[in-house]
C-alpha cells in the first residue's frame, strides 16, 4: 500500500508539472502573442479616427489580458518550476511574493519528488492563509528531517483563528498530507498559528 502510495503521489505531480508547462509555454503564449496584435490594430485604428471600433478593440485586450491573469493564478498554485532546485529554492520563490517578512529554514538535501512537491504545498497554503487572514506581521517556512519524516511547519504571530473546516483549503490540504502517508496539524490561537504537516520520506 505504501508503493503505491507513492507511485500515485508521484504521478499525480508529474501530471501537474506537465500541465503548468503546457499552460506556460502554450496557451499562455499564444493569449500574449494576440494581445499584442489586438493591441497594435486598435492603435491603427485609433489613428484612423474609428473611436469607437477602437475602444470596443480596446475592452477586448482588457478582458484577454485578465484571461491572462487568471491563467498565471492557476499556474501558481501548480508546483513552481523552483522544485527542480528543491524545496528552499520554492519556498523563497513563495517568500518573494510575500507581503510581510518570511523567515526560511530548510535543508540542502533533495527528497523525493512527489514529497518535495506536498511540502511546497503546505508551505503555499500556509503561507496563502497568513496573508488573507493572520494579520500578522512576520511568518516562517521550515523543513526538517526527523525520524525518518519531513516534519514541514508555517508559523506566523498573528490573530490565530485557523481549523481545517469542510471545504476549506486547509481540509483539501490535510487529504493531500495523508495521501502520501503524512500527518496535518494545525494549532492555532490568540498568540499566532503553527502548522505543521509530518510526511513520511524513510
Amino acid at each position: 500500500m505504501e508503493r503505491s502510495r507513492t507511485r500515485i503521489a508521484s504521478a499525480a505531480d508529474d501530471e501537474r508539472r506537465r500541465i503548468q508547462r503546457d499552460l506556460h509555454d502554450g496557451a499562455q503564449q499564444r493569449l500574449v502573442t494576440v494581445g499584442i496584435s489586438l493591441r497594435t490594430a486598435e492603435a491603427r485604428i485609433r489613428a484612423e479616427g474609428l473611436t469607437a471600433e477602437a475602444d470596443r478593440l480596446d475592452t477586448a485586450v482588457a478582458d484577454l489580458a485578465a484571461t491572462i491573469e487568471e491563467l498565471r493564478n492557476l499556474t501558481h498554485k501548480l508546483p513552481p518550476a523552483q522544485l527542480d532546485a528543491g524545496i528552499g529554492a520554492a519556498f523563497r520563490e513563495l517568500a518573494g511574493r510575500a507581503p510581510l517578512p518570511i523567515t526560511i529554514d530548510v535543508p540542502a538535501e533533495r527528497l523525493e519528488r512527489h514529497i518535495e512537491a506536498t511540502a511546497y504545498f503546505v508551505g503555499c497554503e500556509g503561507l496563502t492563509n497568513v496573508i488573507k487572514h493572520a494579520r500578522a506581521s512576520a511568518a516562517t517556512l521550515s523543513a526538517v528531517r526527523r525520524n525518518g519524516s519531513l516534519i514541514v511547519t508555517v508559523a506566523d504571530d498573528g490573530v490565530g483563528g485557523a481549523a481545517p473546516r469542510p471545504g476549506s483549503g486547509l481540509a483539501g490540504l490535510a487529504d493531500r498530507v495523508q495521501a502520501v502517508g503524512g500527518e496535518l496539524v494545525v494549532r492555532s490561537d490568540a498568540t499566532g498559528t503553527l502548522l505543521t504537516a509530518e510526511l513520511p520520506c524513510g
